[in-house]
């Protein structure tokens, strides 16, 4: 059964930093694009950031680029969102989802309903 789990969210303060992980069972994770979601209350799901199978790239939103860093550590079977330089406007439920499919560019994170397995998410807040 595959299977995605979230984690590292919490409150931090504008400025500061996370790390979100995101472990996959069930599944190699190096053979599928991941990709990390976010969806703040009374608004749509937005693509973050997401990492192509295999020896893929990395691709971000503007709004996350130079802060946002996604990596994957394919001995722990894990993806992670480094967030640095963290803003009220980063406030959301964060979620990691997988692709068997090789998605590169605006496809790995412009549409959430390309990604076929999600994970159950992870608060991130962001406030003084």
């Amino acid at each position: 059964q595959l299977q995605l789990v979230e984690s590292g969210g919490g409150l931090v303060q504008p400025g500061g930093s996370l790390r979100l992980s995101c472990a996959a069972s069930g599944f190699t994770m190096d053979y599928y694009t991941i990709g990390w979601f976010r969806q703040a209350p009374g608004k749509e799901r937005e693509g973050v950031s997401c990492i192509s199978s295999g020896a893929g790239g990395t691709f971000y939103a503007d709004s996350v680029k130079g802060r946002f860093t996604i990596s994957r550590d394919n001995a722990k079977n894990t993806v992670y969102l480094q967030m640095n330089s963290l803003r009220p406007e980063d406030t959301a439920v964060y979620y990691c989802a997988a692709e068997r499919r090789f998605l590169a560019g605006y496809a790995c994170f412009g549409s959430a309903r390309v990604y076929d397995y999600w994970g159950q998410g992870t608060q991130v807040t962001v406030s003084a």
